[in-house]
């Protein structure tokens, strides 16, 4: 199906996720692959979609399950992409999905493709698990042992400890810090207080709970039945729609325990799920009878130091991506960040409004201005809703072109920070709206 005429223009054409569920609940049985099955299903029923039109599939994926290492060729296979078609699977820390919609559209751009299945997926419920070094080296060379004899100096040289399970931290590798101890370091820079934090992380439980209730975000679920009673699951399940401030007070720190402001509740939770999206180029939205309303515009992908910028990442690839496009800050309608900490949200809203920190960090003369807290994340965010990592820069793709379409707004911005200093920026527009 390639070889289009319209290689400047790439379209949404529709977006599906599973419920966001915390890791260790519904979801403990399933691995990735399973997700990232449904999830694609989903969209193809949701859409009609004739699977023959499919040129591509990408999907993000963080902590892969070493038995479907290429999960989005599995997960296309099993549902029901035809062998015919390639698929691979990328990883970038939390903007995997973005990495794989950003690719989809380069090739569309390119004239590789016409119709690209993008999206992530994640089970934090089926971390792998390994040995440690020392015992890991013994059981690769005992492949090499014929006797009886060769394993009787199979134990020799082992200590106890290295019998213990050895389980991936949430760290950074480059530093060796938890990332929750760089947003405490980011948010003690920037001066965010812990009341900014639990208020901010209130608002996102609050404003999903009013999302799910206004049923703002059942069109982007598809409900899944979880063998082995296949009780249907059709919401997430991490939302804490009667949390407060003073609830979210009494919780201690979780990363600096004697001066910190990070807690279990005012950052994102280990999150199982996954979420894929639909984009074409204007040849195939006419083949397929759509008429598309969301343009994907433009996108950058940032970088800076994993030590002292972690998560800094909307904070430098927003000014980026508005300045290629000639772009203000007011002129967005719709913002959908991602939420990987309340302090790190908040941090980077107070960057993007810093005239110090755009001249001395950006080199920019003036600030790139306030987002209107009215436009940024009404549905809430990875606070509430979840946050898989390989897949939720798909859900805030969907999340953003949805409440456009409702918001009647016409232009779009999704930003995310990720592991490693990274950051990535997409600029939308509703057709309609020129």
């Amino acid at each position: 199906m390639t070889g289009n005429s319209d290689t400047t223009d790439v379209y949404w054409v529709a977006g599906v996720r599973t419920p966001f569920l915390r890791s260790g609940s519904e979801f403990a049985d399933l691995t990735s692959y399973d997700l990232a099955r449904e999830a694609i299903a989903g969209l193809i029923s949701r859409v009609g979609l004739d699977v023959a039109e499919v040129d591509y599939t990408i999907m993000g994926s963080v902590v892969s399950n070493i038995a479907t290492s290429n999960v989005a060729r599995d997960a296309a296979l099993a549902a029901g992409i035809p062998e015919s078609t390639p698929a691979h699977t990328v990883s970038q820390a939390c903007i995997s999905a973005n990495r794989a919609i950003a690719s989809g559209a380069d090739m569309i751009r390119s004239g590789q493709a016409d119709c690209v299945l993008a999206g992530g997926t994640e089970s934090l419920s089926d971390i792998p698990i390994r040995y440690r070094k020392r015992l890991r080296k013994k059981m690769v060379a005992a492949q090499r042992y014929r006797k009886m004899l060769d394993y009787l100096g199979f134990l020799k040289g082992l200590r106890l400890s290295d019998l213990l399970p050895e389980i991936p931290a949430i760290a950074e590798f480059s530093t060796g810090l938890a990332m929750g101890a760089d947003c405490e370091r980011l948010a003690g820079r920037y001066g965010v207080t812990r009341q900014e934090q639990d208020e901010y992380a209130v608002r996102s439980h609050q404003l999903a709970a009013q999302a799910w209730e206004k049923g703002q975000l059942k069109p982007e679920v598809c409900p899944l039945q979880v063998p082995p009673s296949f009780r249907t699951i059709q919401e997430d399940n991490g939302i804490r729609s009667d949390t407060s401030v003073s609830q979210l007070a009494k919780l201690r720190p979780a990363f600096l325990k004697q001066y910190g402001n990070v807690t279990a509740g005012n950052s994102s939770f280990l999150s199982d799920g996954a979420a894929v999206t639909l984009i074409a180029s204007g040849a195939a939205c006419r083949r397929l009878g759509i008429q598309p309303e969301i343009a994907i515009r433009d996108w950058v992908f940032t970088a800076q130091s994993p030590l002292d910028s972690l998560l800094l990442g909307p904070a430098v690839a927003v000014p980026k991506l508005l300045d290629r496009n000639r772009l203000a800050v007011n002129q967005i309608q719709v913002f959908e960040f991602h939420e990987a900490f309340a302090g790190q949200v908040v941090a980077n809203l107070k960057c993007l409004a810093s005239q110090t920190f755009n001249q001395e960090q950006l080199g920019r003369e003036q600030a790139v201005g306030v987002v209107p807290m009215e436009r940024l994340n009404l549905w809430g965010g990875s606070l509430s809703l979840g946050h898989p990592f390989g897949a939720t820069g798909a859900r805030l793709l969907t999340t953003a072109c949805h409440r456009m379409l409702e918001e009647q707004g016409r232009w779009g911005l999704i930003a995310s920070c990720a592991a490693g200093g990274l950051g990535n920026a997409i600029l939308l527009e509703r057709i309609a709206a020129r």
